[in-house]
């Protein structure tokens, strides 16, 4: 698919809830200012290496893979097939020698190329939607463009040379959730390309991080169950090896223990962020026999999911069962009941995600601790709760 360009005068905006998977994104935003941002300190841990004698050659990489370099250059420029025998050596030759083509130096000795880059687990979806909004304000204030590459139709990509970005045609990158492994932001670290972490972190590696405070927010969640007197509180995780899945879960079983609750395994099933995983969670509760008075789903697409299978079955929400999620997404107040939830602030973790990498750019060390967002309780029908004066309030 070709790429997608958004920008000029009177061109159409991007949608909000994009659907095409896998695909690349480029948002060419309005020039503005901070022109000043785009020096590079030699104090900046992860500046760019400039192109130097002792740097790896295609011929180094030719003869590290056995091939000859005009086929490196074919992988390289992907300017015909090649058997996937011998792309797979080139691009670990590639990998393992941090390989820069000579197009790709030549840019660095520019330094800047006025384009941030985003690495998405997958586009669709209101998170990708709140998340773009607050990544685009603050780089089109700055006079920046966005190329955006959704990794949910390569998930096993482990290889620098797979995806249609880094430093030739970007001046730094956002790495989103658990869009690519730790080896993979290891090796960009290692080539000196400004990256900032957002709703993940990686220990070791002195990286600008930014999330929010999902194991208070979720705490808080459980205990307003427990304060409305549930004891049985069913939980819907979100995916494995996912820090917002394993804080939340944190906050979750932190709430039970500090009430004296004991945890039943059988209360607790995993999800995936989407209502179609909290559909099946609940329908997997369901069919255990577990006994719940509460779900708390760990988002709201799950909890919507979730309160459809519930209705489905019988069950009213909140007078058989109370359910609360977490994110509070534009539909959470318009479903039926209007959901209890942690607003968590999307946008603006873009925003702070943004101003972060600009000044990684800029050359700024990067800060010792992940930059930590408050969250939000707040309460709605869905959980039981009869307010006197207005169906929300915050807490």
């Amino acid at each position: 698919m070709k790429p997608v360009t958004y920008g000029g005068s009177g061109a159409a905006k991007p949608p909000r809830t994009p659907t095409t998977h896998g695909s690349h994104y480029v948002s060419h935003l309005h020039e503005a200012t901070a022109g000043a941002m785009r020096h590079h300190s030699k104090a900046n841990p992860y500046q760019r290496r400039q192109p130097s004698a002792g740097r790896a050659t295609i011929h180094d990489v030719a003869a590290a893979a056995a091939v000859s370099v005009a086929t490196v250059s074919r992988v390289l420029n992907g300017t015909a097939n090649v058997m996937p025998e011998t792309l797979a050596r080139v691009r670990a030759a590639v990998d393992t020698l941090n390989f820069v083509p000579s197009s790709v130096a030549r840019n660095l000795s520019l330094q800047r190329t006025n384009t941030l880059g985003l690495l998405f687990p997958e586009i669709s979806g209101p998170f990708f939607a709140q998340s773009l909004r607050g990544i685009e304000s603050v780089a089109s204030a700055a006079g920046y463009n966005l190329l955006i590459y959704s990794m949910s139709a390569h998930p096993d990509i482990n290889a620098i040379t797979s995806i249609p970005m880094g430093a030739q045609n970007t001046d730094g990158l956002l790495i989103m959730s658990d869009a690519v492994s730790d080896d993979f932001v290891r090796k960009l670290y290692a080539m000196r390309m400004p990256l900032v972490l957002v709703y993940r972190s990686l220990p070791g590696l002195p990286l600008p991080a930014v999330t929010v405070e999902n194991k208070h927010g979720a705490r808080r969640l459980v205990e307003h169950l427990i304060g409305l007197g549930h004891r049985r509180i069913a939980f819907i995780n979100g995916p494995r090896a996912n820090e917002d899945s394993d804080w939340r879960a944190r906050g979750y079983y932190e709430a039970l223990a500090a009430h004296g609750l004991t945890h039943d395994p059988a209360l607790a099933v995993e999800g995936g962020f989407s209502e179609e995983t909290g559909a099946a969670g609940a329908r997997e509760l369901l069919a255990r026999g577990a006994e719940f008075t509460a779900l708390f789903a760990a988002d709201d697409e799950m909890a919507i999911g979730a309160i459809a299978v519930l209705n489905a079955a019988g069950l009213r929400v909140p007078q058989d069962v109370a359910v609360v999620g977490f994110d509070d997404i534009v539909t959470a107040r318009y479903i039926q009941p209007p959901l209890t939830t942690v607003r968590a602030p999307t946008e603006q973790v873009g925003r702070e995600a943004v101003r972060l990498l600009l000044a990684a750019i800029a050359g700024a060390p990067p800060p010792a601790q992940t930059l930590l967002l408050p969250v939000e309780l707040v309460i709605r029908q869905s959980c039981g709760y009869r307010p006197r004066t207005n169906d929300e309030r915050p807490m």
